[in-house]
Parts: C-alpha cells; sequence; structure tokens
C-alpha cells in the first residue's frame, strides 16, 4: 500500500515542478545522428525510414496505424504496422507484437539500429504490434477518426493522454530554446496562477473523492485524502507567493505548460474509467487484434507468429493454456516470449515492489496508478546528480542504453494501470502461479498438452524477470517443443528486462536469433 501510496501523492506533486522549474538548465537531447547503430543488415538500415500516413500521429513512427473495436465495448484498440520492404521476399505468416504492462509500443521501436519492430519487417515479416486498452493510441468511445494530432508528441487523444510524453527534459529543452526575453504582464502571470490553482484544486479533489467512494477502509483513505488536499493547498501557497517572480522564460512557455496541465487533467478524469484485468486483455483484447490481423493479411493457414515481450509473453502463455484446455487451436504457428513467466514465486523479482502482494483489498481502494506519472517525476533523480534513484535504471538496461533511448523508453513508454490488472498479476507470486480473475484456473497447468512450438529468452541480468522464473515455465512445456536461451555472458555483454528487445547489442544477437527461429516455423 506504501506504493500505491505514493503513486497517489507523486501525482500531485507533479504540478510542484511546475512552479520550481528553473531555465538554466544545461540538459539537451541527443539528435538521433549521434546514436551509435549496431551493425545490421543492410535490409535494417534501408527500412529505418518509416513510410508516413498523413492522417497518422508523430509519435506513431510505424508505416501504418490501424484500430480494430472491442466486441461489447467502446474500445478501439491502436495496430502499429510495419511493412516489409518491397525487395524482401514476403514471409508466409504476419508476426504479431505484445509489450509489457502499462507499456505502449515504443518499447518495440525504440530508434533506427534498436527497433525489434523494423528488423523483423526488413526479414519479410509483416509485423504488427498491439497497443491493448488503456496503452498509447488506444481509445475508448473515440472514433478512430478523432485521433486527434499530438500535442508537443504526446499520446493526445480524447480518452487516454499520457504525461509521460511531457518529459521534464523536453520542457527544460524548451526553455533553453526560448530564453530570448519576452515583455511579462500582470494578466500573463495571472492566467498561469490561474490556471495551475484550478488543475492542482480539481484533480486533488477527484483524487481524494476516489479514496473516499465505498471503501471499507474508510478513516485510513480519508487520512490519505486530507493529505492530498493539505499538499495541493501548500502548493498553491507556493505559486500564489512565487506570482510576482515567475520568470519571463517561464511565461513565455504558458501555453506548453497549461496544455500539459489539460493533459493531466484529462488522465486524472480517466482513471475512474481503468475498470479491466488480464483476463480482459487475454479474452477480448487480443482474440480482436488476432482476428483483425489475419483478415488484413489472409495467411493461407490462418496463423500467426507472435512474440511477447514481458506481460506480452504471459499473455501468451496463458492464450496456449486455456486453448490446450479447451481443445481448441490457438491460431498461432510459434511463440517467442521475451522475459516472462507464469510462476515467478521462486525467483526474487523487483516487480513485487509495484504489485499489491500484502493487502489486496486496499489495492482496490485506488483504481489505477499512474505508473508513467511517477516513472516520469523519479527518471530525472535516477540519471542526474545525486543520483538518489540510480537503481532505477539497471531494471531496464545493463549495457549502458545510450542516453536518447533510455530517455525515451523511461518517458514515453509507459502508462496508467489499472489496480485490478496488478492484483490479478500478483497471483504469480503465489502458489501454482498465475490464475484467472475466480482464481479457479491456474495457468501453468495445461502448458503440458501444448502443440505450438515456443522460445523462451530470457537476460543474465534481468532484476525483473530472471531466468530462474522463466526457467519455472518452461520446464513445463513438452521437451520436443520448448527452447531456451539466455543471452549474456560472464565478460560482458549483459541483458536486463529491456536489452533484449531494444539494448545496444540486441540487433547483433538477439534480433537475428529470434529470426532463426521464425524462420523454422513460418511454413505455409
Amino acid at each position: 500500500m506504501v506504493v500505491l501510496r505514493s503513486a497517489i501523492q507523486i501525482a500531485a506533486q507533479t504540478f510542484c515542478w511546475f512552479g520550481l522549474v528553473r531555465s538554466d538548465s544545461s540538459s539537451r537531447l541527443h539528435t538521433t545522428a549521434s546514436l551509435r547503430t549496431p551493425a545490421t543488415s543492410r535490409a535494417f538500415n534501408a527500412a529505418a525510414a518509416s513510410i508516413t500516413t498523413p492522417d497518422k500521429p508523430s509519435i506513431c513512427t510505424a508505416d501504418e496505424l490501424h484500430y480494430v473495436s472491442v466486441p461489447n465495448s467502446d474500445w478501439r484498440l491502436a495496430l502499429w504496422r510495419y511493412k516489409p520492404p518491397p525487395e524482401v521476399p514476403p514471409r508466409n505468416h504476419p508476426l504479431f507484437l505484445l509489450s509489457g504492462v502499462a507499456t505502449n509500443a515504443i518499447g518495440f521501436d525504440l530508434g533506427p539500429g534498436s527497433s525489434f519492430a523494423r528488423y523483423m519487417s526488413s526479414h519479410g515479416f509483416d509485423t504488427w504490434i498491439l497497443e491493448v486498452r488503456g496503452a498509447g493510441l488506444s481509445t475508448g468511445g473515440v472514433r478512430s477518426a478523432e485521433v486527434k494530432k499530438p500535442v508537443q508528441g504526446a499520446y493526445s487523444i480524447d480518452q487516454t493522454p499520457d504525461l509521460t510524453s511531457n518529459t521534464f527534459s523536453e520542457i527544460e529543452v524548451s526553455l533553453a530554446r526560448d530564453r530570448e526575453t519576452k515583455m511579462v504582464t500582470k494578466s500573463d502571470k495571472s492566467l498561469l496562477v490561474t490556471k495551475l490553482t484550478e488543475a492542482i484544486i480539481d484533480s486533488s479533489e477527484k483524487l481524494a473523492g476516489w479514496l473516499n467512494e465505498g471503501s471499507s477502509e474508510a478513516g485510513q483513505n480519508s487520512a490519505i485524502a486530507k493529505q492530498i488536499r493539505d499538499l495541493s493547498q501548500r502548493l498553491i501557497n507556493i505559486i500564489e507567493e512565487g506570482q510576482q517572480s515567475i520568470s519571463p522564460q517561464l511565461i513565455g512557455m504558458q501555453d506548453r505548460i497549461i496544455a500539459t496541465i489539460d493533459d493531466f487533467q484529462t488522465q486524472v478524469d480517466v482513471i475512474a474509467k481503468y475498470d479491466w484485468d488480464f483476463d480482459h486483455y487475454l479474452e477480448e483484447d487480443v482474440p480482436a487484434a488476432m482476428e483483425y490481423v489475419r483478415n488484413q493479411c489472409k495467411p493461407k493457414d490462418g496463423k500467426l507468429l507472435a512474440i511477447g515481450h514481458s506481460m506480452g509473453g504471459i499473455l501468451l502463455y496463458a492464450m496456449l493454456s486455456r486453448h490446450s484446455f479447451e481443445g481448441k487451436d490457438s491460431g498461432l504457428a510459434s511463440v517467442i516470449t521475451l522475459a516472462s513467466s507464469l510462476d515467478y514465486s521462486t525467483s526474487r523479482s523487483s516487480i513485487k515492489l509495484l504489485l499489491p502482494l500484502e493487502n489486496p483489498a486496499q489495492a482496490l481502494s485506488v483504481r489505477a496508478i499512474p505508473l508513467g506519472v511517477f516513472i516520469t517525476a523519479a527518471y530525472p533523480l535516477a540519471t542526474r546528480p545525486p543520483y538518489v534513484l540510480s537503481w532505477l535504471k539497471p531494471l531496464a538496461s545493463a549495457q549502458n542504453m545510450h542516453p536518447e533511448l533510455s530517455e525515451k523508453l523511461f518517458l514515453k513508454n509507459f502508462c496508467t494501470v489499472p489496480a485490478k490488472l496488478l492484483l490479478q498479476l500478483s497471483t504469480a507470486f503465489q502458489d501454482g502461479g498465475l490464475c484467472d480473475r475466480s482464481r479457479n484456473f491456474f495457468y501453468k497447468d495445461h502448458l503440458h498438452r501444448g502443440s505450438v512450438p515456443v522460445l523462451a529468452i530470457a537476460g543474465d541480468r534481468d532484476l525483473i524477470c530472471p531466468p530462474e522464473a522463466v526457467f519455472e515455465t518452461v520446464k513445463l512445456f513438452p521437451k520436443n517443443l520448448v527452447s531456451y536461451k539466455v543471452f549474456g555472458e560472464p565478460s560482458g555483454p549483459h541483458y536486463a528486462h529491456y536489452d533484449l528487445v531494444g539494448g545496444p547489442e540486441a540487433a547483433d544477437q538477439v534480433y537475428p536469433f529470434v529470426i532463426e527461429f521464425l524462420s523454422r516455423h513460418d511454413m505455409a
């Protein structure tokens, strides 16, 4: 519950930064040209320049952006499509990618030389990344034609804007570019102060109200709600006291700041709608997306190749288990999982710090955790002196990922996550491993009946899903169907959770290994 409280408090404290931001920051974003591009195939480098669709938001770096409706809901799921170059022989099956918990498609396409999706398409695979409900460009109650162009590069859509894209560094860079002196008027200051004050009051009242709504822990939650209100009032006092000293640079940025506040307020508005769990993804989102890809690509045998990273791999394991139990065809020609397991009980996974393991009932008193906001707030403390949160970076990469790619991963890849989803995922740390929402169906129990070839990949220094956790699931499959590979050598390079997808050495080591496995199982 400490983590849940902290997430809410950090969401409110985010506003404080706008009042305290310094205009003398020396932070700069690196240009793409400065990246060290690993030695990759000529086709991969040629494919790095994506085809732009006129009505596609600029944040989407895929060739095409598609939407698929989820039956019996108002959700429209985003599918990023990467089409193979015309000079590369096409494959027999499309490739379906699933990302991790509270993440979007960006992790699979960090940049030239570190794009898992581009590499796969450059080798002939028609590649699709699914953004499940609540992630990235997926929308609820919004037609795809109504998806707005991004504000300052953010995922700005009617349903699920994400503050993570309005990063500290982006605003600092904007400050550096706007250093020219501007005439500051009293009305300028009043507008900014009024907007900040209204935003803080409105958002803090909503957060406090949700804590008190229908909770059996009313007394404890009332205390938390009071802390949020007190914090908000202190922030308002600070803003009002500093009104006369607001810098010209900050006033010159008021349009950007107000847009960011509006995005955060919209996120607060939709948190109440974050009411789904793992089984919603498994039973509704993934089948709808797979059927859409199947209809678009029309493979002869009706099957897809699938790769899942982290929770994406867990979804694929659960799908194989469910279909084996029901005696049905999964529609998958082969499966690759990257840093995934159905049972973390025997490992020392750091993900348990996020999951509500001790008191699930209290977890449900907060409907969603703004993980993206938390990471945005924490990232500067992990990457700048005095590095008080330096332990965060090794969770993602053990290979000193390029600063620009690392920043993009941390600040644009994460979203808000429902408490119900975390609550169900927490069963992976209990006896029997991950189970369905009824707590009666254990996904581990039926993998031995599988008929789909599986490759499970682990990273030697993955603190989130250690190799021993990956192997806990691997050992349940028939030996003739499963392959297991741990990347990382004693002398290096090493692989943490995201190094398998976008690390500096992945294009040289991991990607070719994946292609080799996919090619063996791409028969028509």
